[in-house]
């Protein structure tokens, strides 16, 4: 199956990175900066340590344009990417550091962690980029205790769009802890919604 072509502006963006413009680095920043700072935070729970690797997310973006691959999805979905693995990094790091420290806890104990804050970042970034529709009916239903004739009343939509759109918004939910043995994550997962 082909994947899809990126948006224009992600291919532009990159090569306008590519050239040098600093321009296009503060742009980059103004559109995703709130992203990769908020799924940093979301694995590492300190805003310092989120600040850090949202510099060293868009360092790396300044230092390598070439790193992001257009047929891979998204720019934003590839910063998503590129920050849950620098927070996992800095979050294991650290960890580790606590760990040999103090003495407490298992390593199994601190894989567990691990996997929990990818999955938890994973989770935060699917929320973010979910269709509107999809979350407006996940909102009624699970924050505003809805069942689906009230969500379908409450959207104006029929009930059975009402129950597909559940279902759609709870699928793409599920993939948040759907990750390979080897830790990547299953082609697609990584692409924008």
């Amino acid at each position: 199956m082909a994947k899809e072509a990126p948006p224009r502006w992600d291919r532009r963006m990159q090569q306008r990175l590519a050239r040098g413009e600093a321009a296009a680095l503060g742009e980059l920043y103004d559109r995703f900066a709130s992203l990769v700072h908020s799924l940093a935070h979301r694995v590492l729970d300190d805003d310092a340590e989120a600040d850090r690797v949202t510099r060293e997310v868009f360092g790396h973006v300044w230092e390598n344009p070439d790193a992001y691959e257009p047929k891979e999805g998204s720019m934003r979905s590839w910063l998503a990417r590129l920050t849950r693995r620098l927070a996992v990094r800095r979050l294991r790091q650290t960890e580790s550091e606590a760990y040999e420290t103090s003495g407490e806890g298992t390593a199994e104990e601190l894989d567990q962690k691990m996997r929990q804050a990818s999955a938890a970042a994973r989770a935060d970034y699917i929320v973010r980029s979910m269709p509107t529709p999809l979350w407006d009916a996940l909102e009624l239903a699970y924050f505003q205790r809805r069942d689906y004739r009230q969500t379908a009343a409450d959207l104006g939509v029929t009930e059975d769009e009402a129950r597909r759109r559940l279902r759609l918004g709870l699928q793409l939910l599920a993939t948040a802890n759907t990750q390979a043995p080897d830790g990547s994550w299953p082609p697609g997962n990584g692409r924008s919604l």
